[in-house]
């Protein structure tokens, strides 16, 4: 037997989730089904002793009456149930998904576009969530003409005959009806979820577009799925409208042979007048076997949205060990022969590299270098495709969760913050301290804030530090500060700057890398720089190109290489790079008159101590 798919899993576990919900959706639904089965035989018994006058009849109509009111209480008992089941399974399948998608690998998670996460999370998980009450009340769906053919056979067989006949041509229907809609419905929430990421990255780019009055083409640029989801959108509700229209036929046909059957019954004295009207009654419960169609297409809009959602649920995770770092460790950093490869073009070759714990090592290189994914691939925010990263000795993949993060910070040039828009500045601040490094005090926040020139300007603030993210008029090298003071709280034995400077002045960056120096933790620093002046105050230098460490060493002496000093000169000069163009031409000038020394440069791939 073949294993179920991702889809057919997160369904499954949907199902399990909402068990008790569904079970007794399920039983509404028999119980509904037993009552709408048995009303018509008691009516047409009740009938009968009427038209006869005997004794009796009040009790079978009070009996009738009562199967009424129970058939209505479990009628309205399953719409409250579906509801419940459909909220509770939805729920769990977002969670689901936005766990895989949170505890994959991040550049894993950043393959999905904003827009078509969102849509993946809303509309997706929503159709998803249908399925345990639609496989519920599918049930009574087919138990209800099952029952009523049996009926029809028991008061005439002929009559159960005629609508047989009919029944291969209506399975036929149903058939059609489930395999057209299902790719209709694919295409269709491929469209929407492609319109959905188009949309989040215009609203994202929105400044660019406003300044480039480029608004008339980025709204063709989201609209361009329009036609596909159209196309797609007009078949389902075509699949749709011809099983409506075909059954709509069949249906009224089937029932009037029956009755017909019934009515002949009648004439020869076979059948009772309260028969004909069960008959007639049976007739249409029986035809009422097309109203399958409602809760299959159901199912089928359900796995086909399953089959989106269950991508970021069953996201690859990223594994954790067991193993702790020795408790006095200084932080020495080391990477063996690291590569790191995306869509099949190599970002980082054969890096090898060891970082002496408590030093500042200053990263550069030209655009595209490496010198992110060396960064993330430090702290472990990716892994590499070969080589092992060590911390104080001990291999970042082998090291517990608590433990690693406990260990790591990161700031970077545009800072997220933890809560969303909605939390405080210094709820975000506090964020930092993370798991393993013991609870962040108001007091260190502050003194993280003072530390890197952020606390004057949050005091300004209407409420301070309860000030929140969304209200706060931030600038670019506000925000930045803000990053580095939630790196600060709660830095361990590693810290990684990813360009998180590059929107500070002068004067605010030497005081964010005094207060490195001054921090009473003994802390290894990498800086992803683009300014001279960073990388001059460093202890030492990484130079990397085209993925590799074409050389390492002191800053002055790496200084009389013309390469070198090009590679600021093209920062300088691009200040898309977010680096301030007009300091680093001004630190440029002032570190070339550095004294000539030239230092030989390592082969690549061997080990580069710093």
């Amino acid at each position: 037997m073949a294993s179920p798919t991702g889809s057919d899993r997160l369904l499954l576990g949907a199902a399990r989730h909402t068990a008790g919900i569904t079970a007794a959706l399920l039983l509404c639904s028999v119980v509904g089904a037993a009552c709408s089965l048995a009303v018509p035989a008691l009516a047409g018994r009740t009938l009968d002793l009427l038209l006869r006058h005997e004794p009796g009849a009040q009790t079978w109509l009070v009996w009738t009456a009562a199967l009424l009111a129970a058939e209505i209480l479990a009628e309205t008992g399953t719409v409250l149930l579906t509801q419940l089941a459909n909220a509770r399974a939805t729920a769990w399948i977002r969670l689901r998904a936005l766990a895989g998608l949170l505890g994959t690998v991040p550049h894993r998670a950043a393959s999905h576009s904003g827009g078509d996460v969102a849509a993946r999370l809303c509309v997706n998980a929503t159709d998803s969530g249908t399925a345990p009450a639609a496989l519920a009340t599918s049930v009574s769906s087919v138990l209800v003409p099952i029952g009523a053919l049996a009926a029809l056979a028991l008061i005439h067989p002929w009559t159960a005959v005629v609508f047989a006949a009919g029944l291969p041509l209506l399975l036929l229907l149903l058939r059609a009806f489930a395999t057209q809609s299902s790719d209709s419905v694919g295409r269709y929430q491929r469209a929407q979820g492609a319109m959905a990421a188009r949309l989040a990255e215009a609203l994202g780019g929105a400044r660019t577009i406003a300044a480039a009055d480029t608004a008339r083409r980025e709204e063709d640029r989201i609209l361009a799925p329009l036609r596909e989801l159209s196309l797609h959108g007009t078949r389902m509700w075509l699949v749709h409208g011809r099983a409506v229209a075909r059954s709509g036929v069949l249906l009224p046909l089937l029932t009037t042979a029956v009755v017909a059957v019934a009515g002949a019954g009648l004439a020869a004295g076979d059948v009772s007048v309260g028969e004909l009207m069960a008959v007639s009654r049976y007739a249409a419960l029986a035809a009422g076997i097309g109203g399958v169609a409602a809760p299959l297409g159901t199912l089928v809009r359900a796995r086909s949205a399953a089959h989106r959602t269950a991508e970021l649920a069953h996201l690859e995770p990223m594994t954790h060990g067991s193993a702790t770092l020795p408790p006095d460790g200084p932080g020495d950093l080391e990477l063996r022969q690291v590569r790191v490869v995306r869509g099949g073009v190599p970002l980082i070759t054969d890096v090898t590299l060891t970082v002496d714990g408590g030093s500042t090592v200053a990263v550069v290189g030209r655009s595209g270098a490496g010198k992110s994914t060396l960064a993330a691939v430090a702290g472990r925010l990716t892994d590499p495709d070969a080589g092992h990263v060590l911390l104080d000795g001990v291999d970042l993949a082998e090291l517990d969760a608590t433990e690693l993060r406990g260990a790591t910070a990161y700031a970077f040039a545009r800072p997220v913050f933890d809560g969303g828009a909605t939390v405080t500045i210094g709820a975000a601040l506090a964020a930092g301290a993370g798991p393993g490094r013991g609870p962040a005090t108001e007091e260190r926040v502050r003194q993280a804030a003072t530390a890197v020139c952020a606390d004057a300007f949050v005091r300004l603030l209407p409420r301070g530090y309860e000030t929140r993210v969304d209200e706060a008029p931030l600038s670019g090298g506000e925000a930045q500060r803000l990053g580095l003071a939630r790196a600060f709280v709660g830095h361990g034995r590693l810290m990684i700057l990813d360009d998180a400077t590059s929107s500070l002045d002068t004067a605010t960056e030497r005081q964010v890398e005094r207060a490195l120096s001054a921090s009473p933790r003994p802390c290894t620093k990498l800086i992803v720089a683009h300014r001279v002046s960073t990388a001059a105050r460093a202890d030492r230098v990484v130079w990397m190109e085209a993925g590799r460490v074409r050389r390492t060493g002191p800053h002055r002496l790496l200084w009389e290489d013309p390469e070198y000093r090009a590679v600021f000169m093209a920062e300088a000069s691009a200040p898309a790079a977010g680096a301030d163009a007009g300091t680093a031409e001004a630190d440029a000038g002032a570190e070339a008159t550095a004294p000539e020394a030239k230092t030989p440069t390592p082969p690549t791939g061997t080990e580069v101590r710093t």
